[in-house]
């Protein structure tokens, strides 16, 4: 199997680590196989691929798109490295505001699968970090939401020792408390 399939403190996140191969010349993994991905519990149908780069410090999220335009993604760190965090915002989940955060990098090459119906946002740890990750809706400007990064009630521990750099859009994001649950997966 190409894959280890790890399942988080949170139902349906799981942390997929590939199979590397690694020689002299450099390296060979599958990064995704749709029967492999659906045998351990993520049966998700892809439709759009995403790739961002971020400089070191920078904090993206926490986002999600309001439904029906929810997204699973699968997330992976392709250059550098971070903490990729997945809040549970569905409004009726026994671990709804808890959150999931987890390392990925480009040296452990690992992949964190996040269900519809969780906020998603990361920290850059490294100089400059790129992620690549597929998710399983296109992006619905209309749906585009957001919760605050530092969020008291979900306290999140993101491990860092500095400042964040946000954009002014994560600045202004409302509290969880404050959402209206009716648009939340």
């Amino acid at each position: 199997m190409p894959f280890e399939f790890e399942p988080q403190k949170i139902k349906d996140v799981i942390l997929v680590k590939p199979k590397v191969f690694g020689d002299n010349r450099g390296f060979f993994m599958e990064s995704y196989k749709k029967s492999e991905f659906a045998a351990n519990g993520i049966d998700a149908e892809f439709n759009q691929d995403n790739h961002s780069k971020s400089t070191a410090h920078v904090l993206r999220g926490l986002h999600y798109q309001a439904k029906p335009y929810g997204q699973a993604k699968l997330v992976r760190c392709s250059r550098g490295r971070i903490y990729d965090v997945a809040v549970d915002i569905r409004p009726n989940s026994p671990t709804y505001g808890q959150y999931v955060k987890v390392e990925l990098s480009e040296d452990n090459k690992q992949m964190l699968f996040i269900p519809e119906g969780f906020a998603h946002g990361f920290v850059v740890l490294s100089d400059q970090a790129e992620l690549l990750y597929k998710a399983s809706g296109e992006y619905n400007p209309q749906a585009d939401r957001g919760i605050l990064w530092c969020d008291k009630e979900i306290n999140i521990d993101w491990g860092i020792d500095f400042e964040p750099i946000l954009s002014d859009k994560d600045k202004k994001q409302p509290e969880l408390n404050k959402i209206n649950k009716g648009e939340l997966e």
